[in-house]
């Protein structure tokens, strides 16, 4: 990334990391998003603590032999809709991003060469890097990423990156036409036609109509894959890409395979061949094909499988503590879920920190209902959450249940602490009148309706930041707003947090928008979790991304 244009805000950022207001992980996070590269960053950052950067040094890898991960196989015809991680790891093989948020969560840039912010936030501009070049021959250029930009923010295509980018670069409209109760119908469409702009054939402007200060991160959402225009949006074996492997084989629940390409324009990749292994939901299988050495490694361990993999010997395991967590959530406008008072008595009745240390021993944190992790930099916290059992059937008989109430909730029982964190949650709830019943299907068919269920259990991946989450799954009328929330208040704060550089000034909006959660808001979030994962130590290269991502061009294989 370059360092021609320095923003504004850099010289405050690095006085604040100085002097100690910021952490070393939201100086790196935010300088280079700003403009700053990497290696400078880091720079800095040795410079105030004394500690070395030395970036890693792949080529020195040795080549060959075909790496076989155990990872879920699912379809993946229509990428810019996914709503899985383990999808994107398929995708990435063949088709990539602009940017690449790494392991140490700082976003780099990937097919962009560069990118620069105005001062105030509303004007960014992205520079693609030169000579890549397709599969197929065909040189890499602008016109490609305004079409998947676009693609990607066309209501029609029901992508989840709509959520990230409708307070900057759409508008609500009225359609002229009207829904089966009469109500206007309402879509989103690009605010201005120079939205998304074309400066040359390397070059891309975006201009917004609003300050945002995670255009990077945003640009690796894994739904934003960037897609072969030609081939229209969709994605299978054979499909083009820039990537370094080339799509060969699929059967749907049990392997997908890739072969290597000679001619990929980055680094890698390492091995000739590159298999995901569908191993089902049980979680013995995954545990028995590594014991065997059927697999080299698999994209995240359960909470079940740790104890045992820790102790076979031929495998290293990788762990990271993240933003992941599940949430349960009812349909905001649907009984009983529409009620404020059963939201907030569902939230009473579970004592978090019990249900995280049942559920995932040391491996997370204990959450508060918000969606936002003490990881995200501009975390708040609402203080004074506790269980209170007695303030829940209160509620609840306020909100017309004095008998208490009968619920069925949905859930998949995959991964496995999801089954038992939700038994946890069921059994605290007894003690305040919420019977629930669980109706567990297996993965392949809850993921399928994870989002149309009146209430359900929801695994949600890694963010960068907390303004990511909340506008994905919380932002009225988004595809990834599950439980269809819909507060005014809470969308301008959001925007408003969005634009808003200083990390204190953004922790005291945020402040306000975790409030709006925990009163209002329609989830009961136990816990955080950390990922876990295993590779055989003949893997090089390997670790645990904080979303579950695998970069398999990056991966070798010790061939002694």
């Amino acid at each position: 990334m370059t360092d021609r244009r320095g923003h504004p805000y850099l010289p405050k950022l690095k006085e604040n990391f100085a002097e100690g207001r910021i952490d070393r992980r939201e100086f790196l996070r935010t300088s280079t998003l700003l403009g700053l590269s990497a290696a400078a960053a880091y720079g800095f950052v040795g410079k105030v603590t004394g500690e070395s950067f030395v970036p890693p040094a792949r080529a020195a890898l040795p080549k060959g032999g075909t790496l076989r991960i155990g990872m879920p196989v699912g379809e993946v015809k229509t990428p810019h809709n996914i709503s899985w991680a383990h999808k994107s790891n398929q995708i990435r093989a063949v088709c990539e991003y602009l940017t690449r948020t790494g392991h140490d969560n700082v976003t780099r840039p990937y097919l962009l060469e560069s990118w620069e912010a105005s001062d105030d936030l509303k004007t960014w501009t992205l520079n693609l890097r030169k000579g890549v070049k397709w599969r197929n021959g065909r040189a890499f250029t602008a016109e490609d990423v305004i079409w998947n930009l676009k693609h990607v923010l066309d209501p029609a295509t029901g992508s989840s990156v709509l959520g990230l980018m409708k307070g900057y670069l759409l508008e609500d409209y009225d359609t002229g036409k009207r829904d089966e109760d009469g109500k206007a119908v309402i879509s989103s469409r690009l605010w201005d036609s120079s939205a998304i702009e074309k400066v040359d054939d390397h070059t891309v402007r975006l201009n917004a109509k609003a300050a945002q200060l995670a255009v990077p991160e945003h640009l690796f959402h894994y739904p934003l894959q960037i897609l072969d225009p030609e081939e229209g949006g969709n994605f299978g074996v054979g499909s083009n890409g820039t990537g370094p492997f080339d799509f060969v084989e699929q059967v749907v629940g049990s392997r997908a395979a890739f072969k290597a390409r000679g001619d990929y324009w980055g680094e890698g990749p390492y091995v000739d061949k590159l298999e995901y292994i569908d191993l089902g939901d049980d979680p013995s299988a995954r545990i028995a094909a590594l014991a065997s050495k059927q697999i080299h490694g698999i994209d995240f361990a359960g909470s079940t499988q740790i104890p045992v993999l820790k102790t076979l010997s031929h495998l290293k395991l990788y762990q990271v503590a993240t933003a992941e967590t599940g949430v349960v959530r009812g349909k905001y406008s649907v009984k009983p879920f529409d009620n404020v008072k059963v939201r907030k008595a569902l939230k009473l009745a579970i004592d978090s920190p019990k249900i995280m240390s049942l559920t995932l021993g040391g491996l997370g944190a204990s959450a508060e209902h918000t969606h936002v992790s003490p990881i995200h930099p501009e975390h708040h916290g609402v203080p004074g959450v506790k269980r209170d059992v007695a303030a829940a059937r209160t509620l609840l008989a306020e909100a017309g249940y004095p008998d208490g109430l009968d619920l069925e909730v949905n859930i998949s029982n995959d991964p496995d602490w999801m089954p038992n964190a939700m038994q946890a949650m069921v059994e605290q709830w007894k003690e305040a009148g919420i019977r629930v019943k669980i109706n567990k299907m297996p993965g392949s068919q809850f993921w399928d309706i994870w989002d149309k269920v009146p209430f359900g259990f929801t695994i949600w991946y890694h963010r960068p930041l907390g303004v990511m989450v909340l506008g994905l799954g919380y932002r009225s009328g988004v595809p990834w707003n599950e439980s269809e929330f819909a507060n005014k208040e809470f969308d301008e704060l959001l925007a408003q947090a969005e634009g808003t550089l200083d990390i204190e000034a953004r922790r005291e909006i945020m402040g306000k928008l975790e409030r709006i959660m925990y009163e209002d808001g329609p989830i009961t979030q136990p816990f955080w979790k950390s990922v876990v994962t295993f590779y055989d130590k003949k893997v090089l290269g390997a670790g645990a991304h904080p979303t579950n991502y695998i970069f398999a061009e990056q991966l070798a294989l010790d061939q002694s």
